[in-house]
């Protein structure tokens, strides 16, 4: 079996007048706050992955770096994948479909429209949008990243920071 987690970036600071570039956008304090909370809750349901790999953004890049410290990964495990960013659900199924099968749970960070769109395709999820540092965990009954496609997907869990159907 396969098990992907799609985490989407905090919340990003819209507010610094010098930053003209939307992939250069920071997090705000409170995407600096919810990243390490959201991180905290999937390792207490023992869903933590073997891989990271993130949008180079820097929201997004930020993003994983807090969730790596809080599962214990080294920033030099922490891998980027430039295809990620403003990535469609073709470009998001390439990189999967790539990953090597000797790792079995592999983390993508991330960004919307994409990521919610990607969960949608590959597991029929029903989700209107992933909130900022939500968190989609998907498993594959396979043991082949390349097989997996269109509603291959089971949603396993689905929270974000303002989810209040779980206690925080």
């Amino acid at each position: 079996m396969k098990q992907l987690l799609l985490i989407r970036h905090g919340k990003s600071d819209w507010k610094d007048s010098h930053i003209t570039s939307d992939f250069d956008r920071p997090l705000n304090h409170r995407g600096h706050k919810n990243a390490p909370v959201m991180a905290e809750k999937i390792l207490k349901k023992g869903m933590v992955p073997q891989h990271l790999v993130s949008s180079p953004a820097i929201r997004a890049w930020s993003t994983a770096k807090h969730f790596a410290e809080v599962w214990n990964f080294k920033t030099d495990d922490l891998k980027t994948e430039s295809s990620i960013y403003e990535a469609n659900i073709n470009a998001l199924l390439k990189i999967v479909n790539s990953f090597p099968n000797s790792i079995d749970n592999i983390a993508m960070f991330g960004h919307n429209p994409g990521f919610t769109d990607f969960a949608n395709y590959l597991a029929d999820a029903n989700l209107y949008n992933i909130p900022t540092a939500g968190v989609v965990v998907l498993r594959f009954d396979t043991d082949d990243w390349a097989e997996i496609g269109h509603h291959t997907g089971t949603m396993l869990l689905f929270d974000f920071p303002k989810n209040t159907d779980e206690p925080h």
